[in-house]
Parts: C-alpha cells; sequence; structure tokens
C-alpha cells in the first residue's frame, strides 16, 4: 500500500474508487465497507484509496474550543491505521492534514478540489452519516448530485451490526472502557493491540522487585509510546508480544501514565515479558518493532504510596497474567482440538 501525505502527490493515481472516513480502529463495519471497496475497484479497473485525516476532526474541534477533554480517546495510532488498511486490500491511502485551512472549506470546494482534481475519483463509497466541508453543511443527497454532474458514482452503506450491537468507534471505545476486551475483539473482529518500536525508558523496572540473585533483571519492560494524549484503553492487562522470537511471547502490560512513578501526562505501553528470549540478550529488545495483543484486563491504573507498593502490586499484576494466560492458552488449544 501508497501512503500519501495530502492529496497533491505525483504518485498518486490519477483515478481511483474512493472511501472517505477517520477510520480509527479500523473495526468490522470499516472492514464491510473497504471490502465492498475492493470488489468496486476491482470491477471497474480501478485502484482502490482510502482519504482519512490528522489529527482527527474532533481533536481539532476540541483544540480549538479550548475544551480538549472533549476530543475522543483514541483507539488507534496512525500507523497501526495504517497497516489495518493495508491488511484489508487498499492501494492508496491519502492522510490529509485537518487544520484551519481544511475545517473552512466549503462542501462544493472539498468535492473539487479532493475529489475530483486531487483524486480523480471516479467511484466514492461513504457511510450512512457521512457529513463534509465547513459545518458538516455537505451529506450523502449533495454529494451524489454533485457525482451525476461532475461524472463520479457515489454509494452509501448502511450500519454493520454484530449481534445486534452497531459496528462503530464509539462503541469500541465503549468496550475498552469497560475493560471489555472480549467484546473489542468481537467489534474488532480480532484483538485490540498497539504497535511501536521500542525506546528506552528510565529503566525503574529493573529495580522494582530485583532480588539478590545475579540473574534476576527485576520486572525489566519494553516501552512504546502511544502518541496521543487520550488512549480509549487504559490499565493493566495480560498481552501477547509479537514481534520479538518466532512465536508471540505472553506478558503483563501497563497502558497509562505512570502516576507513581512520573504522571508527566504522556501515555505509555509499558510491557513486562514473562519469558524473556534468551537469545536477544538483555538489551535485544530496544528498537524492534513490536505488537503488542491487549487480551485481558486485570485493574485500572493506579497511584502507590512509594516504590514498595508498587512493586508488590506488580508482583499481583505478573501472577494474575501468568493464570489468565495459562487458561488462554489452555482454551485456544481446546478451540484447536475441536476443529480438527
Amino acid at each position: 500500500m501508497q501512503v500519501f501525505r495530502g492529496v497533491h502527490h505525483p504518485g498518486i493515481a490519477s483515478a481511483c474508487a474512493l472511501t472517505i472516513g477517520n477510520f480509527d480502529g479500523v473495526h468490522r463495519g470499516h472492514q464491510a465497507m473497504l471490502a465492498l471497496l475492493h470488489s468496486e475497484g476491482r470491477h471497474r479497473g480501478l485502484p482502490t484509496s482510502v482519504l482519512t485525516f490528522e489529527p482527527h476532526p474532533r481533536d481539532f474541534f476540541a483544540q480549538r474550543s479550548g475544551r480538549p477533554e472533549l476530543a475522543p480517546p483514541r483507539i488507534a495510532t496512525l500507523r497501526d491505521k495504517l497497516g489495518e488498511l493495508e491488511r484489508c486490500g487498499v492501494d492508496q491511502a491519502i492522510v490529509v492534514r485537518f487544520d484551519e485551512a481544511f475545517a473552512g472549506q466549503s462542501p462544493q470546494a472539498f468535492i473539487d478540489d479532493m475529489l475530483v482534481a486531487g483524486l480523480g475519483a471516479r467511484y466514492v463509497l461513504v457511510g450512512d452519516d457521512f457529513r463534509f466541508g465547513a459545518r458538516r453543511a455537505g451529506d450523502y443527497a449533495m454529494l451524489d448530485a454533485a457525482g451525476q454532474a461532475q461524472g463520479f458514482d457515489v454509494a452509501r452503506m448502511m450500519s454493520y451490526e454484530v449481534h445486534g450491537l452497531r459496528v462503530s468507534s464509539s462503541a469500541v471505545r465503549g468496550a475498552l472502557a469497560e475493560g471489555n476486551m472480549e467484546l473489542t475483539a468481537s467489534l474488532l473482529g480480532r484483538p485490540y493491540s498497539i504497535s511501536g518500536h521500542v525506546t528506552h525508558g528510565r529503566r525503574l523496572g529493573r529495580e522494582l522487585g530485583r532480588s539478590s540473585s545475579a540473574h534476576d533483571d527485576g520486572f525489566r519492560t519494553l516501552n512504546l509510546r502511544f502518541p496521543h494524549a487520550r488512549a480509549a484503553a487504559m490499565g493493566v492487562y495480560a498481552v501477547q508480544v509479537h514481534g520479538l522470537a518466532d512465536e508471540a511471547l505472553p506478558g503483563v502490560a501497563s497502558l497509562g501514565v505512570r502516576p507513581t512513578v512520573e504522571d508527566a501526562g504522556r501515555v505509555l505501553l509499558e510491557v513486562h515479558c514473562l519469558a524473556w528470549p534468551a537469545a536477544l540478550g538483555p538489551e535485544g529488545g530496544y528498537g524492534k518493532l513490536v505488537r503488542v495483543e491487549l487480551l485481558h484486563k486485570l485493574r485500572d491504573e493506579a497511584r502507590y504510596d512509594g516504590l514498595a507498593a508498587l512493586t508488590a502490586a506488580i508482583r499481583k499484576d505478573v501472577a494474575d497474567a501468568r493464570a489468565f494466560l495459562a487458561g488462554h492458552a489452555a482454551q485456544r488449544r481446546q478451540t484447536t482440538r475441536d476443529r480438527i
């Protein structure tokens, strides 16, 4: 998949089948839309394109109004969103900066400059609640009329449901806020995960819980930065880590602002692998691109009165994660036998 910043780029295809949206989480409703887009694109001999935005429009308007708390918690980073779009077979992703100039575009200017001149759209697929242009003045009827006048087809996809629940980014955020990782996975069609490069931290985890044994490295952690002020999932989780070894590694992770030791406001994912690959060596994780699946929420993030209390909490988290992951592995083995 090719990724472009902005629509005025010489590498963008001269014509395309297009869909437009934030695609936060790339949930099963998004996936159904992208499958339809893929089918239409191949039928028409057109590459498939997704026009998406960074920052999220609601982030922009929340900051502009001086009320950042109104911005929705972010489900996925841009990296993860683009990765899921590629998995869905998208040929081109066009990431447009949502700023004052973009927000002030009239609906007709959006159609003329973005869809027609910028992307050469021949087929445009949107959701049933799609709005566009300044003050969200543009709607499906306006887009459809413009398509008839300017030579592109327009289609609308209605809501997608799973077990009677409308699948949406808001529903995914709600499931994550409740710590319901099973429902989250059902809405996404996969376990919820966060990926990123492992960065250096304060190395505090190596000191927490360190025993007198020369082989005890305490609670060594892999640190991944979550580049948004608010994450849809916060707390401590039993996880699986992909990218360090041939198989997924069991672990326990904390996603939050580290209130006991830092509380600087930045969101960090700290992962402690329960079985560290000896081949990596003590420093072998740094710089690697890993993907962390959050399988089960153990508890909310908490502030503790000192490092001793924090260490005790982490020990319990490790024990709880081991217990969950042992049961999870047994359940997967049973499911595999049942399928066979």
